[in-house]
């Protein structure tokens, strides 16, 4: 969690938007060699990319290894000089994310999870990936796809039902991130495969390593009982993607005698990376919500979807017409953020009322905005604890807010110091990479080597079954650390 910072962002965007609708024409498509219809130029591609970067940042998060950031930044500038577009403004960057994913926005801007990095055993299923990600951004796919949600009148909201003029206090995940993460058609993953393979072989890399991507992927899709990782649920799977992809590689009539796959490299630069969510930064058990570094717990209500992110931790009703959110607010002061708060241009508040929430100072009121959906209504608190003040807001349309009320209300109230020391003291996982001695297999190492992850997972990030021999010499990744309390 950190401060909402996306008002000057939004701004940015409606500007780029705008100049994109105006400037719509027909233009060729550098790495198909395709006329398509294009609203936005390369001028603006990259403008939007880069606002929506600074989001991505933000919302998100860069993962702090500098090492490792330098490393996929340099394999990215390789992949991108072999691509038809080499003179975008390319960044490659590892999101701190424990999600299996890689995105790609406008302008040069791809992204990858340390948690996908977790889960790839070489440097040319990396090279794949990235390539593929590479693919959609000298396609265009990312802006043609953002051109479409500008004219439909998406992707400019920062994640409110509210109206803009308090859009800048509202940032639950599921909506503020949605623009980024882009759902691309079947022909556009084809294409994008297409170039995953191209870029990665004029790489030097063995790009038949985008097979055992899939096989890993559609192994954890498999496990997750049907649920998609956060990768597939983005590239919708085309069906029979790993036919497509062998065809494509019989296609190319690469010799990969001598191509790169770097798989003990690769691996020994994981070795110390985080696995998993990082609690530090704040974990849902059940319906509560720890967060040990600032210290602070809070209920939410059974059966709503909950986000935690860098900026705001949130909870939507089951019917999507309700918010419960939680940020650090602006001002010194619980009375001096509440009262900015309610004097927002187009934000009706009551009473203020000051009190004592759990032991801490409080200021609250009701309020309500117009929007242009209707009138929203809805709760604000402001809490002072320690060196922050937290803004507490619940809301929801007029017409269904009493539906909701109580519930969000009881929500709110329960914010209040986390004394539990088990979940105060709690540190993340990490992976450490060893050399086996001896010929074994997963399931056998879970027995005799102690781990907080279960022998599927083990297997799954080694990409081997549990019960796979496995030689002696051959380097495997092992979760280690704690079981959250």
């Amino acid at each position: 969690m950190k401060r909402n910072t996306h008002k000057r962002v939004r701004e940015r965007l409606v500007v780029v938007a705008g100049l994109g609708l105006l400037l719509a024409g027909c233009a060729r498509n550098p790495a198909t060699g395709e006329n398509e219809l294009m609203l936005v130029s390369e001028g603006q591609e990259i403008q939007m990319g880069a606002a929506y970067d600074s989001q991505v940042v933000a919302s998100i998060g860069l993962y702090g290894d500098p090492a490792l950031q330098s490393y996929v930044a340099d394999l990215g500038r390789k992949l991108a000089a072999t691509s038809e577009r080499p003179n975008l403004p390319w960044t490659f960057r590892v999101v701190d994310d424990p999600a299996v994913n890689a995105f790609a926005i406008p302008g040069g801007h791809v992204y990858v999870t340390r948690g996908i990095l977790a889960h790839m055993t070489s440097e040319a299923e990396l090279a794949t990936v990235m390539g593929h990600e590479v693919g959609h951004i000298t396609a265009r796919h990312t802006a043609h796809q953002m051109s479409e949600q500008q004219l439909a009148g998406l992707g400019l909201a920062i994640g409110s039902i509210a109206s803009s003029e308090i859009a800048q206090y509202a940032g639950l995940a599921s909506q503020a991130l949605g623009v980024l993460f882009l759902k691309f058609s079947r022909d556009n993953e084809n294409q994008a495969d297409m170039l995953g393979v191209r870029y990665s072989s004029r790489a030097k890399y063995d790009s038949r390593q985008m097979v055992t991507v899939m096989q890993m992927l559609d192994r954890l899709d498999t496990r997750s009982g049907g649920k998609l990782p956060e990768w597939l649920a983005t590239h919708p799977n085309p069906g029979n993607r790993i036919e497509h992809i062998n065809a494509l590689l019989s296609q190319t009539q690469t010799d990969f005698a001598s191509a790169t796959v770097n798989r003990d490299a690769y691996q020994r630069r994981l070795d110390g990376m985080m696995f998993g969510m990082n609690p530090r930064e704040g974990f849902f058990k059940g319906t509560e919500f720890y967060h040990p570094e600032l210290k602070f717990r809070m209920a939410f209500p059974n059966g709503w979807q909950t986000a935690n992110t860098k900026q705001t931790v949130g909870a939507q009703s089951p019917q999507q017409d309700a918010l419960i959110e939680l940020t650090l607010a602006q001002g010194s002061s619980a009375d001096q953020a509440a009262r900015a708060f309610l004097s927002q241009q187009g934000v009706q508040g009551g009473t203020l009322t000051r009190g004592n929430l759990n032991g801490l100072t409080a200021w609250s009121a009701p309020f309500a905005a117009a929007t242009e959906q209707g009138t929203l209504r809805g709760n604000a608190v402001f809490v002072e604890y320690a060196t922050h003040v937290y803004r507490l807001l619940a809301y929801g349309p007029e017409a269904t807010w009493a539906n909701n009320q109580a519930l969000a209300q009881r929500s709110l109230t329960s914010f209040g110091p986390l004394t539990d020391p088990a979940i105060l003291n709690v540190q993340p996982q990490h992976l450490t990479v060893f050399t086996l001695d001896r010929r074994t297999t997963i399931a056998e190492l879970a027995r005799q080597r102690p781990s907080p992850a279960p022998a599927t997972t083990l297997a799954l990030i080694n990409q081997v079954e549990e019960n796979t021999p496995l030689e002696p010499g051959r380097l495997v990744k092992w979760v280690v650390g704690q079981q959250l309390p």
